[in-house]
């Protein structure tokens, strides 16, 4: 998680004050970051393995008993490009189905145009905002079909580098 908001901190830092994150603003942010939304019964965190290590992640939490949300999808640099990120939105709606999902929702920020790209290539539409969180910019949404009889909260494993989609980093809001 520490490269995560490493990247998409410097990235904002980057654009609105011409500066990279500081090492005090990286450990404020993970330490304020909620640790257990992610977490079964009704959340998950995928991570993408490539020669048995860790390449990337995407995280799936269940807003209510039909909406779930996409969070911290990124992939490594050296992983991106190798499909690894469709493969992780794969992974997630499929988790976010087994948890009895119809619906996967995110937010994210506009100058994470890489994010913003993969999300609609992969057939998420654009929605009115569903919070106020100040760091989210456009949101989305897509419907899925819930599985019937599914386990809830069940590990998924996703192979980086499987040519399902394109490597971005992702750019969900933080809590």
């Amino acid at each position: 998680m520490r490269e995560y908001y490493t990247e998409v901190a410097d990235r904002y830092y980057e654009l609105h004050e011409g500066r990279r994150s500081t090492a005090a603003e990286i450990e404020q942010g993970l330490a304020e970051y909620p640790s257990g939304h992610l977490a079964p019964p009704h959340g998950v965190l995928l991570v993408a393995r490539y020669g048995g290590v860790a390449a990337g992640c995407a995280g799936v939490r269940l807003l209510d008993a039909r909406t779930a949300e996409l969070k911290q999808v990124f992939l490594r640099t050296a992983r991106r490009g190798l499909g690894g990120a469709g493969g992780l939105l794969a992974a997630a709606e499929t988790a976010a189905a087994g948890m009895g999902a119809e619906r996967i929702r995110l937010d994210t920020r506009l100058d994470l145009v890489e994010a913003v790209a993969l999300y609609r290539r992969h057939g998420y539409q654009e929605i009115a905002p569903y919070h106020d969180d100040p760091y989210a910019e456009i949101f989305f949404e897509k419907r899925i079909a819930p599985e019937s009889g599914g386990e809830r909260g069940t590990e998924t494993s996703v192979r980086a580098g499987s040519r399902t989609g394109q490597g971005t980093p992702g750019g969900e809001r933080r809590g």
